[in-house]
Formats: structure tokens, C-alpha cells, sequence
């Protein structure tokens, strides 16, 4: 990398923003991919090394004040892993890919289906029987070409869980299934990463953020043994707004175990009914 050529670069920036009066300077989308051509780097790389320039990307514009410049290099230089791209997962990709974290997966083994376009932010019309790990990658692309998107398209067990998700900083649980939280849970407290977990049904929801040390589904659901005896579940009944309203809270914590920042929902479950407009939570511990 040639950093006195970017410095330069940079400088002139830096110089020209402020001569128009703007209060933080910015780089342009076509700008970064200018840059990252002529000095051979990810688009990612640019921004990053503009952001310690105290330069903001012009998409992340709007993250100040909230969000400072270190702090967005670490959501940059974050990996996030989302295992479910339906109702949740593809809430969760979008919303994770807005803010600029720099390495996202998204796992799913399942095919779009028409009775997916009542709720799921990456079903459309003409991705019926389309992989939705692979749509998830094509759609976010879409959203934020800077950052590192990969896929997996296959379904995945206790077997190949932990192999998968392995060099990831948080996983992101948008599963349908609680005896698969289980296996996921397990993989992520041998992978020594946090789990964000949400769940749906109607009108209802649930969040909490579980490290590797913590009780997690034991203290939420019970044994896990009740759920691999029990017949397969029929299909819940959820709104577009629930999975909305859910994704964004995980995606909040999400921010906050990669920030270190806030009071997490770790021991603690939030419940919610937005039928009556409750919100309560519950100690797990």
C-alpha cells in the first residue's frame, strides 16, 4: 500500500470539505472505488484508512455522532455470522450491512416460497424456489458493495456447525426451530463467541444476547430432550412487523458486544407483545 500516496489523497480531501464548510469531512462511494482501483485495495481498506484520517465514507455519514470514527473502524473490521435468512435473518443481514460491519455470512439451507412474502425482507415475487442464503448475498451486495459478504446454502447440523462459524465474532440466531438453538448454542459456547437469539410468533417476541459462560436456552426453554422427543412443529402465524421489530433489537446487540458499550440483555429476556404494547424483562439467570 502506498500510504504517502493515499495521505495525499486524503489531505486534498480533507482540504476541499472543509472549504465547503462541511463540519466532517467525507469520501464518496465513486471516490472510494476510484481510490481502491488506483492503489489496488478493497473498497473496504479505503475506507477504513479514511476513517483514520478522521474522513467519513459518505454512507456512514449519518452514524455520527452516535457512532464515532474508532468505532466504526471496529464495526468494519467485525465478522458476523446470521444462521437463518427468513423473517428474522433477513431483517438482521440488511440491517447489519447498513451500518458497516465489514464481514457478514449469512447460513440457510432453505428455498423461497410464496407463503415467505408476507414477512421475509428478501422474498420477492420472482425468487420463488431461490436459494435465501444466496439471495441474502446478492441483495445486501446491493446495499453495501464495501463489505465482505459470504454465503452458505446448505443445511447444517451439529456435524458442521462449529466448522462454519468458526472465526466469526458474534453469531446471530434467526432460527425457526428451538432444538436446533440448542446445537447452536453449543457450537457458539465451544467457539467461545456471544449469541444474539430472537424469536417470533404473531404478535410476540423475544431477545437476549448469551455468552459462552451463560445458562441461555437451558434457563429459557427448559431441557433440551423436550423438544428432540417432541412431533415437528406446525408453522407459527407471523406479521412483517414482528421480525422488523425483532431484528432490530439483535442488531442492537449486536452494535453493543462488538462497541462494548450499553447494558446488554445477557441473563435477562425481553418479551414482547405488541398487541397490548408490552415490553418486559425477565431475569434468567
Amino acid at each position: 500500500m502506498n500510504d504517502e500516496g493515499l495521505r495525499e489523497i486524503f489531505t486534498k480531501i480533507r482540504k476541499n470539505c472543509l472549504e465547503k464548510a462541511n463540519n466532517i469531512p467525507t469520501i464518496s462511494l465513486s471516490q472510494t472505488k476510484r481510490i481502491a482501483k488506483t492503489f489496488n485495495l478493497s473498497q473496504k481498506d479505503v475506507e477504513i484508512a479514511a476513517l483514520k484520517e478522521n474522513i467519513s465514507p459518505s454512507r456512514y455519514l449519518r452514524n455520527f455522532d452516535t457512532i464515532n470514527f474508532t468505532e466504526q473502524i471496529i464495526l468494519l473490521k467485525s465478522k458476523v455470522a446470521v444462521v437463518g435468512c427468513g423473517g428474522l435473518g433477513g431483517n438482521i443481514l440488511e440491517l447489519l450491512a447498513r451500518l458497516g460491519v465489514g464481514k457478514i455470512l449469512a447460513v440457510d439451507g432453505d428455498i423461497f416460497q410464496e407463503s415467505n412474502l408476507n414477512r421475509q425482507k428478501l422474498c420477492i415475487e420472482n425468487s420463488m424456489g431461490k436459494e435465501k442464503a444466496t439471495t441474502a448475498l446478492s441483495s445486501v451486495k446491493k446495499i453495501n458493495s464495501s463489505i465482505c459478504l459470504h454465503s452458505y446454502s446448505n443445511y447444517v447440523d451439529e456435524h458442521n456447525i462449529k466448522s462454519i462459524l468458526k472465526g466469526y465474532d458474534i453469531v446471530v440466531d434467526a432460527l425457526d426451530s428451538i432444538n436446533f438453538r440448542f446445537v447452536l448454542e453449543k457450537a457458539c459456547k465451544e467457539l467461545n463467541v456471544p449469541l444474539i437469539h430472537g424469536a417470533i410468533n404473531g404478535l410476540q417476541g423475544q431477545v437476549c444476547t448469551i455468552f459462552p459462560q451463560d445458562k441461555g436456552f437451558t434457563a429459557i426453554y427448559g431441557r433440551q430432550e423436550k423438544f428432540q422427543e417432541s412431533p415437528p412443529h406446525k408453522p407459527v402465524s407471523v406479521l412483517s412487523i414482528t421480525p422488523a421489530l425483532v431484528a432490530s433489537l439483535q442488531v442492537a446487540e449486536v452494535l453493543k458486544v462488538l462497541l462494548k458499550r450499553g447494558n446488554l440483555l445477557r441473563n435477562r429476556l425481553l418479551l414482547i407483545n405488541l398487541e397490548y404494547n408490552d415490553f418486559n424483562i425477565v431475569e434468567i439467570d
